[in-house]
């Protein structure tokens, strides 16, 4: 699979090159988020085939190129399943961005062979979060995860 790159009305969304990937790394003072860069570029070195389910994908202003935020698959499972993290960039939430971001990556994913949907899971105090994830075509599931309540996309394909 070629790194793809997708157009909406308002961005361009498109995987971070492993070099970039590196970098965000090496930028990243939380550890945490840093451990989960460094199993997302792993993941994109073991299953280059797969590489889009690993990355991080950038979130860019289609006319600036100026980035308002980021967005990940935490791969691809052996049962079809993709689920999508998101965060937008201070100073560009409350502006469609991530719904706009979510929902054309989530489309983009179930077109792919062997994806057979798509979750999430948010912190259940996240209101804003799952204001995106609803308004993106997501139904809640009724189970919770790690990090709290889980979501699978309902909407259109493709």
């Amino acid at each position: 699979m070629n790194d793809p790159v997708i157009y909406t009305e308002r961005l361009t969304l498109f995987p971070l090159s492993d070099g970039a990937m590196r970098e965000m790394i090496d930028r990243e003072t939380d550890p945490d988020l840093r451990q989960a860069y460094r199993e997302m570029l792993d993941g994109c070195l073991s299953h280059p085939d797969e590489r889009a389910f690993s990355a991080v994908w950038t979130m860019r202003l289609t006319g600036s190129g100026e980035a308002v935020g980021d967005l990940c698959f935490k791969g691809l499972g052996p049962d079809g399943c993709v689920e999508i993290g998101y965060g937008t960039y201070p100073g560009y939430e409350g502006r469609g961005y991530m719904t706009e971001a979510v929902t054309a990556l989530t489309r983009w994913a179930l077109a792919q062979p062997g994806v057979s949907r798509a979750e999430a899971e948010t912190d259940p105090g996240n209101a804003a979060s799952q204001r995106v994830l609803a308004k993106a075509g997501y139904v809640p599931t009724g189970t919770y995860g790690e990090e709290g309540p889980r979501f699978v996309y309902a909407g259109p394909r493709g």
